[in-house]
């Protein structure tokens, strides 16, 4: 009986994050309050299991902060770790915006390129995958995408080309590395892989990914944006004008610096991602005084609630044994054949990040791959991995696949430039099919 309720709460969250009527923080947290209370309350009658998906109790341990080289026991509830390194980036990312840090960098590479639209769009392309790898894909095209209407006013260039260019390359720079997309976030925290473990295996696949991407949307896309007329660039705006405090400004790009370097390095000091989270959010408000407190009304609460209650309604199927019921069915599926179950775990997922929010899906199949290595003795890195690429990349598929293909479909529609459905999938499904392909075939040559 748990079980079967615990599954109703979840489609009904599933249905209402589609729908969209409600805001998705208040869905996930009411349905989250529900499996508490339905669950864990009136069919389990277990406060134990109420306590343990809170997982209140592991923010006051050693471990949750510093590891000391031992690998800490897998979880169940709400994943902590996740939401004070999320947190933590938000309020540096804030930091670097008010000092003007992304529009500055965007117009200096574009300054680089002498502001020729194909040049341009590479640049661009090659930034928003840089960026996207350390800073949330949604903050990345917000900036960019502004700069790319802006630059398309002065310019005479059609943006909207470009914009679902780096909203694609924006999905798949966040797939190479832990902190670059929340479903990687997600993995690494609850099995305690590394930025480098993220690195050497997803970012292999994204770069040679990448290499393809450059090449696929150069060709779509070279005569939109060739023979283009020669511009004075001494009539367009200087990039340093866009710095608003140029002692900001360098504090914290140096912040932002360290933070990269604290999670290269994060399993050799055994520093957790949450405690570099924190440190991080300490320095930004520091460095930035007295507007410490504005930059703390824009964090995007909304989104760490949404997680909050997301890891509550996950934790209630896998505490009632639903999802080792879903690992069983993809073992019978593939056979017992590893190959096979890759190809299952990546095309699954991105089928399913095409039309669903891909964290969701991500932090409910963790449990499943984890019953699945146990069951099959297939590695749970090479599942991992295969998560990870399907769902970061499977987003890209469809307008509504992906935060970040939203934000960039809003910026380009308030300038004046829609973009439907049909014009979307049109140049991105087939760039999507492409990583999907080189993902599969990547992660079977290289693990099976």
């Amino acid at each position: 009986m748990a079980g079967i309720v615990a599954v109703v709460i979840f489609v009904a969250m599933f249905v209402l994050i589609v729908m969209d009527k409600i805001e998705r923080h208040l869905v996930t947290l009411g349905c989250g309050l529900a499996t508490l209370i339905g669950v864990f309350g009136i069919c389990m009658r277990d406060m134990d299991a109420v306590w343990e998906v809170l997982n209140l109790r592991s923010i006051f341990t050693l471990g949750f902060w510093h590891a000391a080289g031992e690998t800490a026991e897998s979880s169940m509830g709400i994943n902590w770790e996740t939401i004070i390194f999320i947190l933590g980036m938000m309020i540096m990312v804030e930091g670097m915006a008010r000092v003007g840090f992304f529009h500055w960098l965007c117009m200096r590479i574009a300054k680089m390129v002498r502001y020729r639209p194909m040049p341009l769009l590479i640049a661009f392309m090659a930034m928003s995958f840089v960026l996207a790898m350390f800073i949330d894909s949604i903050t990345v095209i917000l900036f960019l995408a502004a700069v790319t209407i802006e630059l398309s006013q002065l310019l005479k260039f059609h943006p909207v080309p470009m914009i679902m260019a780096e909203v694609f390359c924006a999905n798949l720079g966040g797939s190479a590395t832990m902190c670059g997309d929340p479903p990687n976030i997600i993995i690494g925290t609850s099995l305690h892989y590394t930025f480098a473990d993220f690195l050497t295996n997803t970012g292999l696949i994204a770069v040679i990914s990448m290499a393809a991407i450059l090449l696929y949307f150069f060709l779509i896309y070279r005569k939109e944006y060739s023979g283009q007329a020669p511009i004075d660039i001494e009539t367009l705006p200087d990039p340093a004008s866009a710095i608003v405090s140029k002692t900001g400004f360098a504090v914290h790009t140096a912040i932002f610096l360290l933070a990269v370097v604290l999670l290269v390095t994060h399993a050799s000091t055994g520093l957790s991602v949450a405690f570099i989270g924190a440190i991080i959010a300490v320095l930004t408000l520091l460095a930035s005084g007295r507007l410490a407190g504005e930059l703390l009304k824009r964090v995007d609460y909304k989104t760490l609630m949404f997680f909050i209650g997301l890891f509550v309604v996950v934790g209630g199927l896998e505490e009632t044994g639903v999802l080792e019921v879903v690992a069983s069915y993809i073992q019978i599926w593939s056979a017992g054949k590893h190959a096979l179950m890759v190809v299952i775990i990546i095309w699954i997922s991105a089928l399913a990040s095409a039309f669903v929010d891909n964290i969701p899906f991500s932090a409910t199949m963790i449990p499943v791959i984890r019953s699945l290595s146990a069951a099959t003795g297939m590695p749970l890195d090479v599942l991992a991995w295969s998560l990870s690429m399907g769902t970061d990349i499977g987003g890209s598929a469809t307008p509504i696949g992906a935060s970040a293909n939203v934000v960039g479909i809003s910026v380009a529609g308030r300038a004046g430039h829609e973009i439907t459905w049909k014009d979307y999938c049109l140049k991105m499904f087939p760039a999507t099919a492409i990583v999907l392909l080189i993902s599969t075939v990547v992660i079977i040559v290289r693990y099976l």
